[in-house]
């Protein structure tokens, strides 16, 4: 349950159109519904601000389906993340009259009950080095947009062709946030974080040769930085780096 509904039921009793006991009805299950196989958060989104994210990856689909309708009997917007194509296509038909969609290349699906506020104070920029860093990239971006914050990107202004990236400083400068997400050796963060005064998210991915490891290069340069102002997450983590913008794009 999000703040606005909390809100809305609580003046709802003061008005009498809500019983007490039916109020309480609705608020039983807070802090959280156990469905078995599953304790749903319904608490989460007045602590945090945002409800409890499913972690699609290797759930079955059918439990995907049971937490999601337990979410929406509760908030407005349900999100899924790391969710392949085929599972998506059985939770879209499932939810076949509901505004429910799949974004491909970011593995993230979206159910709304109504049209997203935007609540971010300014725009969140999304910086890519290559186009293999892209769905990475659009993980971050959907979260922040799901979370009401403007977006845009930037995509393949790595530091092989740096001019590429220079030719945008005004865009780079005019955002509130960036997150800069970079593979191979990860040195976009720092270049970035040299030219604007904002903070920035390095997301490390797990594009590269051998040596790269998996990412693990890239996450070290990051980590070792010479620029100020930069906080890295997880490798291959667009979901923490767009929920991480948010949070500072509220303020």
């Amino acid at each position: 349950m999000d703040i606005n509904r909390l809100k809305k039921l609580l003046d709802s009793v003061h008005s009498g159109q809500v019983s007490v006991e039916e109020a309480l009805g609705k608020l039983k299950d807070l802090p959280y519904q156990d469905i078995s196989y599953a304790r749903v958060d319904h608490h989460r989104s007045l602590r945090t601000g945002f409800p409890e994210v499913i972690f699609g990856q290797g759930k079955p689909v059918e439990q995907i389906i049971g937490i999601m309708k337990t979410m929406i009997s509760r908030n407005d917007t349900v999100m899924v993340t790391r969710l392949d194509r085929e599972k998506a296509d059985v939770i879209i038909k499932h939810f076949v009259d509901s505004s429910i969609q799949y974004h491909t290349d970011a593995k993230v699906l979206v159910y709304s009950s109504k049209p997203i506020e935007i609540t971010g104070k300014g725009t969140i920029l999304v910086v890519t080095a290559g186009t293999s860093d892209i769905p990475m990239a659009e993980e971050a971006v959907i979260t922040a947009q799901t979370m009401g914050n403007r977006v845009e990107t930037l995509y393949d202004v790595g530091v092989a062709g740096i001019h590429r990236l220079i030719d945008y400083k005004d865009s780079l400068e005019q955002a509130s946030v960036l997150i800069v997400v970079a593979g191979m050796e990860g040195a976009l963060p720092s270049v970035v974080g040299g030219l604007v005064d904002k903070p920035i998210i390095a997301v490390p991915t797990s594009t590269g040769y051998g040596t790269s490891f998996g990412g693990l290069a890239a996450l070290f340069a990051m980590l070792n930085t010479c620029s100020s102002g930069i906080a890295v997450v997880n490798i291959d983590n667009g979901f923490g780096a767009g929920y991480t913008a948010s949070l500072i794009n509220r303020v």
